[in-house]
């Protein structure tokens, strides 16, 4: 009994999917809830489950085809229909058994008279093993096999067949070429000997001695010794030998420096856009053409975050089983930002502006795929440790393909920390229906003034660049200024530890 598997619904808003590859073939069989392929869509790239238990029998739909949600994709049966072809087999196979006893027969009839030189060539290990096994049942076989098998067993055979009568017809010759071989044998030896001679002359230099000092200084230079003529009494090789030797010889270091390039295997080629990368395009290109879009950005001192997380990333990774990045501090100083300039966390529903009562933040996750946002849902409620426990959870599911659709909508603002590739900051682009989105770079130091009771110094500080690119159309350069100097002066004060979390 088979049974039909469909694409199902992966969301409210989702009506087809793209089948971007299979995991399962023809005849394998598959439990509940085992991935049976992967598929596109326009908010998520995701793994179809089996609901059910069996052989796959067919697939219904290939790679790359788009079909709209409820359409048979495979479908699954008791593998009853693969049982008749396995049942046949052992029939099929009864008459090709009885050929290798046909064949066995005619093999063993030479070997009495061949045995020698066929243990004299051996040519392979099957060659040497199979003979002895089968002289003796060879010799019941052919009382009972009927003549006119034995020509169609000796064609197989028959390179075997040609080589032992010329070493029958002359066991002499054969048994004397070993002869010759063996006096060839011991004068292989003796070939090494005199080169051995050369080696310990030049070991020894041109003086045949040479002082541990010298030889010291010529060791750790990388000198041979055996290519220096030396200029003291008897030739005798000195320190200044090899002094001038070493600065004579040509540079060995450039040689090492040359860095090998790692060329990708895309390079050359043209490959198709994903569903994904293709849903992508369309939205940033739809988001800059309906938008005014542009970019503020401050650099802020992170000196006290770097110290206070340096003083409670293990204690806090031991009781909460995260690391604990800058990110979650990016994270909650712009929640809070959101909450007194909730204009930037505002949209545009025709000629309205509507301020949500929560902030539901994105943050953006570089995957193979491309970029996906999964959102964290009352993101100004959570501390340092929710944050870190949901940034973790939220980047390993979507790397994964793990995510559900439902986790990549319903974003007000998003988060994205370009600097986790080292980049000191970019521009990103504000994806509709939001109106910001925060761009974090690397945090890294760098002498800057500082000033202490009135007296500017020069100091090491470890500082970052904040970009917020925004929705000119609702926030003005003043409300993004407002909103980046409330983050700024909430992570200069670096003063976290009440909002630790553990």
């Amino acid at each position: 009994m088979s049974e039909s598997v469909n694409l199902p619904a992966l969301g409210e808003s989702v009506t087809e999917g793209t089948v971007t590859r299979w995991l399962k073939n023809v005849g394998d069989r598959v439990e509940v809830d085992e991935p049976l392929l992967e598929v596109s869509t326009d908010k998520v790239d995701t793994e179809i489950p089996s609901p059910i238990a069996g052989v796959i029998e067919a697939i219904l739909v290939q790679e790359d085809e788009t079909v709209e949600v409820g359409t048979p994709l495979v479908t699954i049966g008791d593998g009853s229909a693969a049982a008749a072809p396995a049942d046949e087999a052992p029939a099929a196979e009864a008459p090709a058994a009885e050929a290798p006893a046909a064949e066995e027969a005619p093999a063993a009839a030479p070997a009495p008279a061949a045995a020698e030189p066929a243990g004299y060539e051996s040519p392979a290990p099957e060659d040497e093993v199979a003979p002895a096994p089968t002289q003796e049942p060879a010799a019941e076989v052919p009382s009972t096999d009927a003549p006119a098998e034995a020509p169609a067993a000796a064609a197989p055979p028959a390179p075997a067949a040609v080589e032992p009568p010329p070493a029958a017809a002359a066991p002499a010759p054969a048994a004397a070429s070993p002869m010759p071989a063996a006096p060839a044998a011991p004068a292989a030896p003796a070939a090494p000997a005199p080169a051995a001679e050369p080696s310990r002359g030049s070991h020894a230099g041109t003086s045949g001695y040479v002082t541990p000092i010298v030889r010291k200084l010529a060791n750790e230079a990388g000198v041979d010794l055996s290519t220096i003529t030396g200029t003291g009494v008897g030739g005798r090789i000195r320190k200044e030998d090899i002094l001038s030797a070493k600065s004579s010889a040509p540079s060995s270091s450039a040689a090492p420096t040359a860095v090998e390039v790692e060329v990708s295997p895309l390079r050359g080629t043209t490959q198709p856009m994903s569903r994904l990368r293709k849903v992508v395009a369309e939205r940033a290109v739809a988001s800059m053409q309906q938008t005014a879009q542009l970019t503020t950005v401050v650099e802020v001192d992170v000196t006290r975050v770097a110290m206070l997380r340096d003083k409670v990333k293990v204690s806090f990774q031991e009781k909460t089983g995260n690391k604990l990045s800058f990110l979650p501090f990016f994270a909650l100083a712009a929640a809070e930002a959101l909450k007194s300039n909730p204009i930037i966390n505002a949209t545009v529903d025709g000629t309205s502006i509507v301020y949500p009562a929560q902030e539901n933040m994105s943050i953006a996750v570089d995957t193979e795929r491309g970029l996906l946002t999964p959102v964290i849902r009352d993101a100004g409620e959570l501390d340092l440790a929710g944050f870190a426990a949901q940034i973790a959870d939220l980047a390993a599911r979507t790397r994964d393909n793990k995510l559900k659709p439902d986790e990549l909508s319903g974003g007000t603002f998003t988060l994205t920390n370009t600097g986790s590739r080292g980049a000191l900051f970019d521009t990103p682009v504000v994806f509709l229906p939001q109106s910001a989105i925060l761009g974090t770079g690397v945090v890294y130091k760098k002498p800057i003034v500082v000033s202490d009771k009135g007296l500017d110094a020069i100091a090491i500080r470890s500082t970052v660049f904040l970009a917020l690119s925004y929705d000119h159309r609702i926030i003005d350069g003043a409300d993004a200024s407002r909103f980046l100097t409330t983050m700024k002066a909430r992570l200069e004060a670096g003063a976290f530890e009440a909002n630790l979390g553990i």
